[in-house]
């Protein structure tokens, strides 16, 4: 069983990123189940193993005492909570889980363009002006005019190049709406006018290099690159962005960005050193870790929607316009639900279509009664949406992050106090003469740096939607627990 627990550790894993497959979800719990049933035959076994050691009487046997007290003579419990484990990793085998890359479904994380779906951006004007700001743009756009060939060499020689590309980082967490701004960038009149290309590229959770520089080759030519070389496809690339001014936008970038110790991060940007000054990448993320990683200035943070603009945007989404001739009712319970949104676009769209479902009082009503995180959501709505940030976390962090959905809202969380809560219950792996405290305070200050905890006053908070996010995860592990302590 202490040999099997560290696969099933994996495959809980491997089965939270297909968790959006009905078939996956209804075997996850049950897994997880069988992997607690486990922990606590370990646990109560380990304590007999410390009762020996402390008694010191050698010809005693841990095992003698555990399987006749816990067990009572019977070896049944142990093969059962095995037996489940090795039906259920038969299961999820057959689901194809084992050989699973772990990486996002398009369901779950469709691929983004420059083109907004939105033709109006709310409460931005802001964040758009700094920006276009940071971007270089001048207020003043100046007419492209077509140049021949002579022009261009003699642009070559006196137009001066960067050696490397100035990084601008659009930050925020999920849902709030950096897509979209990044988006309204791409297509404002200044930034088409100043730019003479403007690259798209979607790169969520998978950073290969060779995919990226080919669909920024396809960007530049309209043709797709034949070459599987990468060296072939740089050398390339740097001829067709060479004395161009280029914005690149990399949206949705994850940590994985900066795997090999930042090297696959600069053997992306090492085509674009003859590019013109002026050129800029653009890039939007969710994770703190990229923003310092990539970022070459200050970076612009995307909060939530203030109460006004936020409201008018509830109205468009639930209603379907943002006039004021509604249901006087449902505005008013639309008010009371505008406060578990707090501010997210991507939550007021998932609410809204809830809600314009059924423009009646009493389905309202059931959506103000109930948490956000008992609603059933779409692949992309705003709880799946943050669930890609948990489900990038690994195992040892999803247990100490789901474990906080016990606490309520708003919880002022001390980071030693629960540092304690996690050893007691067995999340904390030792790591040889490191002090167990220590272990503890670097989950801690994982989980900050990944925004799962903001530091307020000196105590650290769960934002309501990441809390929301936690008691999805962990519904059934929560449920448990008060079983338990009912």
């Amino acid at each position: 069983m202490r040999d099997t627990l560290p696969a099933m550790y994996d495959l809980i894993n491997k089965a939270e990123w297909r968790s959006h497959e009905h078939c996956v979800a209804k075997l996850l719990p049950c897994l997880k189940d069988a992997v607690y049933e486990a922990e606590n035959l370990l646990d109560e076994f380990t304590w007999y193993e410390k009762k020996v050691q402390v008694e010191g009487n050698a010809s005693q046997s841990p095992f003698t005492d555990f399987f006749h007290t816990v067990i009572e003579g019977s070896f049944d419990e142990v093969n059962d909570v095995q037996s489940r484990l090795d039906h259920l990793s038969s299961m999820l085998d057959n689901l194809g889980l084992h050989g699973i890359a772990q990486r996002f479904d398009k369901l779950v994380r469709p691929e983004t363009t420059s083109l907004p779906n939105e033709t109006k951006i709310f409460g931005r004007a802001k964040e758009l002006k700094q920006v276009l700001g940071l971007l270089g743009v001048p207020t003043c756009p100046k007419r492209k005019r077509t140049t021949s060939s002579i022009d261009a060499s003699t642009r070559t020689s006196t137009k001066s190049r960067i050696s490397s590309l100035p990084v601008l980082v659009i930050a925020g967490i999920g849902g709030v709406g950096k897509t979209t701004l990044a988006q309204h960038v791409c297509n404002h009149p200044r930034v088409r006018s100043h730019f003479d290309l403007i690259i798209w590229i979607c790169v969520s959770d998978d950073f290969d290099v060779k995919r990226l520089t080919k669909e920024v080759i396809q960007s530049c030519t309209k043709k797709e690159g034949a070459n599987d070389n990468l060296n072939s496809l740089q050398h390339a690339l740097s001829n067709h962005v060479n004395n161009k001014r280029l914005l690149i936008v990399l949206d949705d970038m994850w940590d994985d960005s900066l795997k090999e110790n930042g090297q696959c991060w600069k053997r992306f940007c090492a085509p674009f050193r003859n590019v013109q000054e002026g050129s800029m990448i653009l890039v939007t993320t969710r994770c703190p870790n990229v923003t310092e990683g990539v970022r070459t200035m200050e970076h612009v943070i995307v909060e939530g929607l203030k109460d006004g603009v936020f409201w008018n945007f509830f109205k468009l989404c639930a209603f379907g316009s943002e006039s004021s001739d509604n249901d006087p009712e449902l505005e008013r319970i639309g008010q009371r639900i505008l406060p578990k949104l707090k501010g997210s676009p991507l939550a007021a769209k998932t609410l809204g279509r809830m809600l314009k479902m059924d423009l009646q009082a009493s389905h309202w009503n059931s959506i103000v009664e109930s948490e956000l995180w008992e609603l059933k959501q779409k692949e992309t709505d705003i709880l799946p949406a943050l669930r890609l940030s948990y489900m990038y976390l690994p195992f040892y962090l999803k247990q100490c992050f789901a474990f906080c959905a016990v606490y309520p809202k708003d919880y002022k969380f001390e980071k030693a106090c629960l540092a304690e809560i996690w050893v007691a219950e067995g999340f904390v792996e030792p790591q040889g003469g490191v002090p167990i405290q220590d272990i503890c305070y670097q989950y801690f200050e994982d989980l900050v740096a990944r925004s799962f905890f903001q530091k307020v006053n000196g105590r650290y908070v769960i934002h309501d939607l990441l809390h929301d996010m936690a008691q999805k995860v962990s519904e059934h592990d929560c449920f448990i627990l008060r079983n338990k302590s009912d």
